[in-house]
């Protein structure tokens, strides 16, 4: 039987939650690339590359992402979704210079929301899994299982761009 990284929780259905978004985020996992693997050693000018008009860079996608990490965070937290620090919140812009240091420190910053989200997790009780969030659309599980897919589906986007950008 395979042995499953330590989560930080003793309630096994907050450990698979975890498990799920690191996956989705950094840890190995079945499905493949994760979002953190697809940004690995990519230079700032990749980073940047538009596969069309109008359409998003991996830039933007990991400041996305870094948004929705936060916004998730907040409703879990029973705090209203107060002011991100990047603007404009959902798609924020790219910093000016946007040079490798730059690149490096957003990338950080999508690593530092991750962190953050997931000490508020592992932080939930059993029952606190099926509030509702704020918002009262999904159960903090649903929320919490829906922050993963959305790391995921970001990551197909970002390793399609990068088959276009060759």
């Amino acid at each position: 039987m395979a042995r499953r990284k330590e989560t930080g929780s003793a309630n096994p259905l907050v450990a698979m939650l975890l498990e799920i978004v690191d996956q989705a985020f950094d840890h190995k996992s079945w499905h493949g690339t994760t979002l953190r693997g697809s940004l690995r050693g990519l230079t700032p000018e990749e980073a940047l590359w538009r596969p069309g008009p109008k359409r998003h860079n991996i830039w933007e996608l990991t400041l996305h992402a870094a948004y929705w990490k936060y916004v998730v965070r907040r409703r879990l937290a029973g705090e209203a979704v107060g002011s991100f620090e990047r603007k404009p919140s959902n798609w924020p812009d790219i910093p000016d210079p946007a040079n490798g240091s730059a690149w490096k420190r957003d990338v950080g910053f999508l690593e530092n929301e991750h962190r953050k989200l997931r000490e508020v997790v592992r932080a939930l009780s059993p029952a606190e899994l099926s509030l509702r969030s704020p918002r009262g659309v999904w159960t903090y599980a649903e929320e919490i299982h829906g922050i993963a897919a959305h790391d995921l589906y970001h990551t197909g986007q970002i390793q399609l761009i990068k088959r276009l950008m060759r």
